[in-house]
């Protein structure tokens, strides 16, 4: 018998915020059913599996985030959008730390292409064409982006900058502008 009010949004809902508590890693049907005080059989009418689970919480995760990157970006164009962008993955990843956790699980091709991640492609594009990118570079760029945000993120979330100075906000903004005027000036490509 299914409990009245367990939906798979709601379930899924409730799988982020036991991520941003307890880990990503820690999420299962079985911890879910846990918090709901219900058996683990009543959540399978709902879900498949812990992977499906986890998987449905990285599409959240992405989503979100697409979402508030969408917002940040409004109006914003070269440097202002750069900054807007990595600010919303680093307090995104600050706030929900579980979720950002699920925003890096792989996803079969299927859910890969039905999720937010293509509207993250297409706005790290979009902020590049302010620097005047063509391919290869473009592509080059998005994954250096995406690794220095990523990196920073959660090197600091493991305490990473704690124990010394400056702040690592300091670093942070120092890194932005180091991104941005590395941006303005791409090197061209290397000669054989």
């Amino acid at each position: 018998m299914v409990r009245v009010g367990l939906t798979t949004e709601r379930l899924v809902r409730a799988g982020a915020e036991l991520a941003d508590e307890v880990g990503f890693d820690q999420v299962t049907v079985s911890a879910l059913a846990r918090r709901f005080d219900v058996k683990v059989a009543s959540l399978y009418s709902h879900l498949r599996n812990s992977q499906d689970l986890k998987t449905r919480i990285a599409l959240l995760a992405l989503a979100e985030l697409a979402d508030r990157a969408a917002d940040a970006l409004a109006g914003r164009a070269g440097k202002d959008a750069l900054i807007a962008f990595a600010d919303v993955y680093r307090d995104y990843a600050r706030a929900h730390p579980g979720r950002y956790a699920a925003a890096r699980h792989p996803l079969d091709a299927e859910a890969a292409a039905t999720s937010a991640g293509g509207r993250h492609a297409q706005m790290t594009r979009a902020i590049l064409r302010g620097y005047d990118l063509s391919e290869p570079d473009q592509t080059h760029a998005v994954r250096l982006l995406g690794s220095v945000f990523h990196g920073y993120v959660s090197l600091e979330s493991a305490g990473g900058f704690r124990h010394s100075a400056p702040d690592s906000q300091e670093s942070w903004t120092r890194i932005l502008d180091a991104l941005d005027a590395l941006l303005r000036n791409w090197p061209g490509a290397p000669t054989p």
